[in-house]
C-alpha cells in the first residue's frame, strides 16, 4: 500500500534516499519515513498560509517563524528551576594537576635506576618547583610531557586510584614530597589548582539555564505543533507514533 500524506504520495526512491540520513537509528527506513511525513505536512502548512515553496527548507523556516511563538524564558524561571532542582547543579571535587611519568623498565635493576633518577628529578623541583615545566619537557615519557607535564582538569574517579588519592591529598600549589607509584610507572606529581565539591551558584550556570530552558521551551512547541499537524492529516499506508 502506498504510503500518502492528504494524497500526497511518499515514493520509495524518496525513502531510500532520505534512509541514509537515519542510518544510526534503530530502524531506519521507519525514521525516513517519519521525517518525509512532517516534511510534506510542513510543505502543505506553509503553502496554505501562502509562503513560497520553491525553496523547501527557506518556507518550513518561514512558517516556523511565523507560527512557533513562545515567550522566552527569564531569569525569575531560571531561578525557580534552580531552586527546584538542586541535585542538578552539583559539581564533584576536581583538582588541575601536572606530573612527570619515568616509565617502568623490563627489569628489577633497570627499575631501580629508573627510580633514582626520578627520586633526582624530584630533588631538584622541590628546590626549584619553577622548573616543573620544562623538566617534564625533558623527562617525562608521558604525551602530556609536551605540554610541560599539563593533564588538566579532572575529577575524582578519573585517574587510577594510587595518582588520585596524592592529588586529593596535595595542597594546591605543591610538589607531591614522595614520587607516586603507579602501573605506568613513578611519577612526580605537582597540584596546580584544587575545586571543593558542591552546590554551583545560580550566578555561574544562570546563562547556560536559560539558554537550556528556551530550547526545551522551543522542543515543546515544536512538539505540540506537529503532533497537531500529524492528528489534523489525513496519512494511510503509514502508522505515525504518538508525538
Amino acid at each position: 500500500m502506498a504510503i500518502t500524506v492528504n494524497g500526497v504520495e511518499i515514493t520509495e526512491a524518496m525513502i531510500q534516499a532520505e534512509q541514509e540520513n537515519h542510518a544510526d537509528t534503530p530502524s531506519p527506513r521507519d525514521a525516513a519515513v517519519q521525517q518525509l511525513i512532517l516534511h510534506e505536512l510542513l510543505l502543505q502548512e506553509a503553502r496554505e498560509n501562502g509562503i513560497d515553496t520553491a525553496n523547501d527548507g527557506e518556507a518550513i523556516g518561514a512558517l516556523l517563524d511565523k507560527t512557533l511563538q513562545f515567550s522566552p524564558v527569564d531569569e525569575a524561571a531560571c531561578l525557580e528551576f534552580y531552586n527546584t532542582y538542586p541535585e542538578r547543579f552539583q559539581q564533584g571535587e576536581s583538582a588541575v594537576a601536572s606530573h612527570i611519568l619515568f616509565p617502568l623498565a623490563g627489569d628489577e635493576l633497570a627499575n631501580s635506576l629508573t627510580r633514582a633518577k626520578a627520586e633526582g628529578v624530584l630533588a631538584d623541583l622541590i628546590a626549584h618547583p619553577e622548573r616543573f615545566a620544562d623538566l617534564a619537557r625533558e623527562h617525562s615519557s608521558c604525551p602530556s610531557g609536551q605540554q610541560g607535564g599539563s593533564l588538566g582538569q579532572f575529577g575524582r574517579g578519573q585517574m587510577v586510584p594510587e595518582f588520585e588519592q596524592v592529588v586529593f591529598n596535595t595542597e594546591a600549589g605543591q610538589i607531591a614530597p614522595e614520587l607516586v607509584a603507579t602501573q605506568f610507572g613513578h611519577h612526580i606529581i605537582q597540584v596546580n589548582e584544587r575545586q571543593t565539591g558542591g552546590k554551583v551558584s545560580f550566578e555561574e550556570v544562570k546563562e547556560q539555564l536559560q539558554q537550556y530552558l528556551n530550547e526545551m521551551a522551543g522542543r515543546k512547541v515544536m512538539h505540540e505543533y506537529l503532533a497537531k499537524l500529524v492528528g489534523n492529516a489525513k496519512i494511510e499506508g503509514f502508522a505515525m507514533p504518538g508525538l
